[in-house]
């Protein structure tokens, strides 16, 4: 059932701790700035993946990587950043059953610029579910 080309498998763990996430980062950013809360975060989240990096040997020259890669890592990581702010600032001042769910609406975006830039095709069955995102979104944000 797990392996390690086992896509859904690994997409529902991520579903999984970022819902961990989301309710540790809610309790951790009482009494703190967020910005500074997601410094703190960065910088776990940096010396763990160093440490499995360095432990599983995989580590890498990062500038002997073809410049595209990383140029696109880059980007990618400067995107994560804001998005990090971002999700820190809304999760300080909104409930957490209300930030992620609309921080969601990412599935939605990601699907339109698969489409856009990468000529990924999804069904019919996946843009209905991928709608439904989207609507859902919607009715979060509407006003009461």
């Amino acid at each position: 059932m797990f392996g390690a080309n086992d896509w859904f498998t690994w997409a529902l763990l991520s579903a999984l701790f970022a819902a961990i996430t989301a309710i540790f980062a809610k309790l951790g950013l009482k009494g703190i700035d967020s910005d500074y809360a997601t410094l703190v975060r960065t910088f776990v989240i940096v010396v763990t993946l160093t440490f499995f990096v360095v432990v599983a040997k995989k580590w890498r020259n990062p500038f002997a990587l073809p410049w595209s890669t990383l140029n696109f890592l880059i980007l990618s990581g400067l995107a994560t950043g804001a998005s990090w702010v971002c999700y820190f600032r809304a999760l300080k001042i909104g409930d957490a059953s209300k930030v992620a769910p609309v921080d969601k609406l990412s599935l939605v975006l990601v699907a339109v610029f698969a489409t856009f830039f990468l000529g990924e095709r999804p069904s019919a069955r996946e843009w209905f579910g991928i709608a439904l995102v989207g609507i859902g979104v919607i009715i979060l944000g509407l006003k009461r």
